[in-house]
């Protein structure tokens, strides 16, 4: 298929990165400001039809959904379209008013030539979950935070914000409470109460083959309805930066819009937050969530710090290639390319020009990889790194500061 990169379907304009450990790795997830939906698993667990399956052969199939299976040797029972349609119905009916509609407006700055600028507005669309009944909505950041620039043009942060609740037309301006561009996730906040928030599900206990059902606000529709199933659990997808994701797949339909709505099991429980899918000819039905289990300190530190509190280093760093490496007489590793100022980087001795071999006993050779065993630590802790200077190895001991 090639590289999953190649398949991204992201329209928002890519902006330009460095390698930071002391600032968040910005993954840009699908469609730029699109959406996400909101998938419904029913469990097809039925034990007696998965031993008939395996232990028998020549079985014939047919629906004897009103037939006691004690009486059907040899016989699969179907589960009724029937049964099938009335949880998919109990389903959507307890999550859709969890559900909202997020409209946001830019302002763009182009440049049409000759050094003229022209300056106009944007907007686009995606979903959320209300998780709480004062108006607290979790999202993706990307729907929120898009701002890009290039030679172009300028996409400054959202202008406006608003809200459309289930069957309620009114518009609710909505405050961006924190944005985490590290796990693409966002929390914003309109000024109502009683709402109906969202029973958040356990998606560590997500089975592939889970029946699932998408709800969101495709192309700006409110309250769209798909379905399928899990199609497969902790799949690392890697990004055009090489930031890498640990997701949940599904093959209900996600399309443009639907960014930031709930992927969601047959109990109407929230399992994921969908985010990404690859469009591409020959494609067909490939959309990714964020584990639920995994935005939950995240959504808890937005709210109460308005940022996510994180480990720092303090350092800017090239991935030394072999090739460079050779090229260079430098040992295969990331090149510090820049040390902040008062940084833990600083105060441990690295210096700029320095190449990082280890972290933590591990060898790296990407920014990536040592941004991964950081994160994996807390604020305050000690991580060992093991470093060449001109040709000499050294080892330092980094107190992890507050990013």
């Amino acid at each position: 298929m090639g590289d999953i990169n190649d398949y991204f379907d992201n329209t928002t304009p890519p902006k330009k990165k460095s390698n930071n450990t002391a600032k968040t790795i910005v993954a840009p997830f699908v469609s730029g400001v699109l959406g996400a939906s909101l998938v419904v698993g029913i469990c097809f667990g039925n034990t007696s039809i998965r031993t008939k399956l395996i232990g028998e052969p020549n079985i014939q199939l047919k629906e004897t959904s009103n037939i006691p299976s004690s009486t059907n040797t040899g016989v699969v029972d179907l589960l009724s379209l029937s049964n099938f349609s009335d949880t998919a119905v109990g389903v959507a009916s307890k999550v859709l008013p969890s559900i909202v509609g997020i409209n946001v407006t830019f302002d763009v700055t182009s440049t049409i030539g000759y050094g003229f600028q022209q300056t106009g507005e944007t907007s686009a669309s995606g979903s959320g979950i209300i998780i709480s009944e004062n108006g607290y909505i979790l999202t993706n950041n990307h729907i929120v935070n898009s701002t890009s620039n290039s030679l172009f043009y300028e996409v400054s942060k959202a202008k406006s914000v608003k809200v459309y609740l289930f069957n309620d037309d009114t518009p609710y301006d909505a405050e961006i409470i924190g944005t985490d561009s590290q796990t693409d996730l966002a929390v914003i906040k309109i000024d109502k109460d009683n709402l109906t928030a969202a029973e958040l599900g356990d998606s560590s206990s997500v089975k592939v083959g889970e029946f699932a059902m998408a709800i969101g606000n495709p192309l700006g529709l409110k309250s769209t309805v798909t379905s399928g199933i899990i199609s497969a659990v902790n799949r690392e997808v890697t990004t055009s930066d090489g930031t890498k994701y640990v997701l949940i797949q599904t093959d209900a339909a996600i399309n443009s819009g639907n960014s930031g709505g709930a992927l969601v099991n047959s109990k109407g429980q929230v399992i994921g937050i969908n985010t990404l899918k690859i469009a591409a000819t020959g494609v067909e039905n490939m959309g990714f969530a964020i584990p639920i289990n995994d935005t939950t300190e995240i959504y808890k530190q937005l709210i109460e710090f308005k940022k996510v509190k994180r480990p720092s280093i303090g350092i800017t760093g090239l991935d030394l290639t072999e090739a460079t490496a050779k090229k260079n007489n430098l040992p295969v590793g990331i090149y510090v390319k820049e040390v902040n100022d008062f940084s833990a980087a600083e105060i441990a001795g690295i210096k700029s020009g320095d190449v990082i071999t280890e972290a933590d006993g591990k060898k790296i050779s990407t920014m990536q990889e040592l941004i991964d065993i950081k994160n994996s630590k807390s604020i305050g802790d000690e991580l060992e790194i093991k470093l060449s200077r001109n040709n000499k190895e050294k080892t330092v001991t980094v107190i992890l500061q507050e990013e």
